[in-house]
């Protein structure tokens, strides 16, 4: 699980049928600083997350269970939350 930044949408006209109605936004993960960094990666929205928001993705195994219904697809990524705040601690 990491946090990242959205910074890009995806538009498939054909793809698996288990992606119907699921958003795909481009993440890049961020640092200490916020700064965004690495590799842009694919995940599926599962909260409405936009353009320039801070967002927590899991990756693996988990992010291929989307909801409650035990909906699964074939996905690396998906974004769990939208993030109000982060606090770090300087110290450390």
């Amino acid at each position: 699980m990491f946090l990242g930044k959205v910074v890009g949408k995806v538009v498939s006209t054909q793809k698996d049928p288990k992606f119907i109605g699921s958003k795909l936004l481009i993440v890049k993960k961020i640092d200490e600083s916020g700064k965004v960094s690495g590799e842009p990666i694919v995940a599926i929205d599962t909260v409405g997350a936009g353009i320039s928001e801070t967002v927590i993705v899991v990756t693996g195994s988990g992010a291929r269970y989307l909801d409650a219904t035990d909906k699964v697809v074939p996905a690396d990524a998906s974004i769990m939350g939208i993030v109000d705040s982060v606090e770090w601690d300087s110290d450390c």
